[in-house]
């Protein structure tokens, strides 16, 4: 519901949200569409990506809709070219993205896209072409570690925007269950690369115990480094090497999250010996 959010001004004049139920402000540092830029569309390398796919379609999957800053970004970076783009979002709730409807001209990354988001809030689903491109886009309004329990089909994405709260606000969206399932999700002839704001180690470890290659992603706001993590290591430009894997090992929060409960714990022995012989620290 509206009274859920309000607008808030950041330092650099960027109108963005803030969600007074859970007291955090959506992109607080560099606003929405730069860090959208930033962390998704760059890093990620999606338009030259998509202009190279011979794929029938395209499939971004975009793991905390929100207010649809990251998808709306997106397209407008992608908009001259000529290809079929499906985007699948998650979120537990819709009311993000009726606040930023319903806001379209402070917000500014909304216009152009009121009918996008009226048609989602209504019905979950929506076609249309934004330039060149076609796009389909569908909301998944769920649990989104229950979703990836089901058994209901989704399509292996080639891109994946991981855009959940932080582990210690929102601990079940980071665990080493939901990211094996989240990998097995991933089809292994489909080149895919996720990317996330985080550079957490407890984080980097789950991915790396999940079956993903996983490398420093570039910097975003007060962020040095985020992470980029992928199911082949051509994505990954600066991955994770013996410097990190000894940090690694010493660190006092490393261990992955087994359940829902945000704790920090050393590596246990067996996550060690699983880091030590991951493929990507082997020697070559």
């Amino acid at each position: 519901m509206e009274f859920a959010y309000s607008l808030v001004q950041l330092a650099n004049g960027t109108t963005s949200i803030r969600s007074l139920a859970e007291g955090e402000t959506f992109h607080p540092v560099i606003g929405p569409v730069a860090e959208a830029e930033a962390l998704y569309v760059r890093q990620l390398r999606l338009a030259e990506r998509l202009a190279a796919s011979t794929d029938a379609e395209w499939v971004l999957w975009d793991v905390g809709l929100g207010s649809a800053a990251n998808v709306t970004t997106a397209l407008r970076h992608l908009a001259d070219i000529p290809k079929v783009l499906r985007i699948v979002s998650f979120d537990h709730t819709l009311e993000p993205l009726r606040f930023a409807r319903d806001h379209a001209q402070e917000l500014g990354y909304p216009v152009g896209f009121e009918e996008a988001f009226g048609a989602l809030l209504e019905r979950q689903h929506c076609e249309f072409t934004h330039g060149r491109l076609s796009v389909t886009w569908q909301a998944e309004v769920s649990d989104f570690p229950a979703r990836l329990e089901s058994t209901a089909p989704l399509p292996a994405p080639h891109a994946l925007f991981y855009d959940a709260y932080s582990p210690a606000r929102n601990p079940s969206m980071w665990t080493l269950p939901l990211f094996r399932r989240l990998f097995g999700r991933l089809d292994p002839e489909r080149p895919c690369a996720l990317a996330t704001y985080s550079r957490a180690t407890l984080l980097r470890t789950t991915l790396l115990r999940a079956g993903f290659v996983v490398g420093a992603g570039e910097a975003t706001g007060e962020k040095e480094e985020t992470t980029l993590a992928s199911n082949t290591p051509s994505l990954i430009p600066r991955p994770l090497g013996p410097d990190w894997l000894g940090r690694a090992l010493r660190s006092t929060s490393a261990e992955p999250l087994e359940s829902a409960v945000y704790r920090q714990a050393p590596l246990s022995e067996a996550t060690r010996a699983a880091l030590v012989d991951h493929p990507q620290f082997r020697p070559v």
